[in-house]
């Protein structure tokens, strides 16, 4: 039987749509201005910074108070045990399929094949002394020494990680647990609350992002000429991530959580417009979360435990990136790759995505990973630097949709349930 949403009530149709005509209108007037006058862009940027920082302030709390509240709205705490493994088990089907269609593309395109290298083709700064970090520097990211220094660095992993046994030891003490976990509760509240206030400054916001973004990379020429250089490249990652979002994901929320995917990529819009735009999946959460319960009506029990865990560690199009990228720089420098070294990228790629969030400069730590796995030069990420920009929002955006998705189907699957959304 389906679970009665404790969420509050989803606002009306008409202006969640408004809103989100506004946040896209916003990022093309974005787009045009960061387009055609650099200089006014780059000024305009102030804004998507400010609306990032407030964003940013909000994570924290929220994702201390959602998982705490998430946790205990389980009830007994052996569901969470069946909880965790669904979405665990989620997480790692899609990111395989994910992964499987990037490789599949970047052997079927080739789009490193015969590109021209420059001549002195030097380690970025990025990557530069990161050489050493591994598979151990992730597991240590999982913890820390500190609380308030994790929080003060929006570390979340350690964050989650804290809540999810404080919240799961609160169910066990009954009476005494109670206030604590009122207190909890009305912090969620009043977070989702600001949450709504924030999403009012989102088409300003955003607008300045996208401009202040586009003014960064040199304007519409400078664009142009990112996009004729590593075209093939860009088309790859775009098409993979394009068959994952569009068709793997969509799927996989119809057949296994019964929904409308176009209902739910509705509910989703503000969301994923944001998550294009701030190119974080950690700055987006509190929208994804807001999306998830109020728009489509995900039970919070699952939505407050998929989608804060999700932001750190389901990154399909992080993943399929990465993939795609490592056999870029080999087909780039004329090193082949046969499948038992592609099968080491795949599993590489997987364990970066996941583990990486606790590390500083995550993206260009987990590429260096993955190189290193396979023996190759990390010159070779000075290639992807200049229009990674552009793809990191994409991946992004894949990342956010997989997580909405997965609440979806944690929901159903757990027996929270949930009323679908209509088509």
């Amino acid at each position: 039987m389906d679970a009665t949403p404790t969420a509050p009530a989803a606002p009306s149709a008409p202006g969640q749509s408004r809103l989100l005509l506004f946040i896209v209108g916003g990022a093309l007037l974005g787009g045009l201005i960061g387009w055609l006058a650099p200089g006014a862009g780059a000024a305009l940027g102030l804004l998507g910074e400010l609306f990032l920082l407030l964003l940013r302030m909000l994570v924290v709390p929220l994702v201390v108070a959602s998982m705490i509240t998430g946790v205990a709205s389980l009830g007994d705490i052996r569901r969470l045990g069946r909880t965790g493994y669904l979405t665990l088990g989620y997480y790692a089907v899609t990111t395989a399929l994910a992964l499987i269609a990037g490789l599949f593309l970047v052997n079927l395109i080739a789009p490193g094949a015969g590109l021209a290298l420059p001549e002195a083709l030097a380690v970025p700064e990025k990557v530069a002394g990161k050489e050493g970090i591994g598979a151990a520097d992730m597991l240590k990211g999982l913890f820390t020494d500190n609380l308030f220094r994790s929080a003060a660095e929006t570390e979340l992993l350690p964050l989650i990680l804290f809540s999810l046994a404080f919240g799961g030891v609160l169910t066990t003490l009954g009476e005494k647990g109670r206030p604590v976990l009122a207190f909890f509760e009305g912090v969620d509240a009043a977070m989702m609350r600001l949450v709504h206030l924030v999403m009012y400054t989102a088409p300003l916001g955003v607008m300045g992002l996208v401009s202040g973004r586009l003014a960064a990379a040199g304007g519409g020429e400078g664009f142009l000429r990112l996009l004729v250089g590593l075209g093939k490249y860009v088309f790859t990652v775009v098409a993979g991530l394009g068959v994952h979002a569009a068709l793997v994901l969509p799927l996989i929320l119809f057949l296994v959580a019964r929904r409308s995917p176009l209902a739910y990529l509705r509910g989703m819009g503000t969301a994923l417009t944001t998550a294009f735009s701030t190119a974080s999946s950690s700055a987006t959460l509190p929208l994804t979360l807001e999306a998830v319960e109020e728009n489509n009506r995900v039970p919070p029990e699952a939505a407050r435990f998929v989608i804060p865990l999700g932001a750190t560690v389901n990154m399909d199009g992080t993943a399929l990136y990465e993939a795609v990228a490592a056999l870029f720089i080999a087909q780039a420098f004329g090193i082949e790759l046969g499948p038992q070294a592609q099968l080491i990228v795949f599993l590489t790629a997987t364990l970066a995505s996941i583990g990486a969030a606790g590390i500083p400069e995550a993206g260009t730590v987990t590429m260096v990973i993955v190189l290193n796995a396979v023996g190759l030069p990390l010159e070779g990420v000075g290639l992807i630097l200049s229009i990674d920009w552009l793809l990191d929002r994409c991946r992004t955006t894949v990342n956010v949709w997989g997580d909405a998705v997965g609440a979806a189907v944690v929901a159903r699957l757990s027996g929270a349930g949930g009323a679908p959304t209509e088509p």
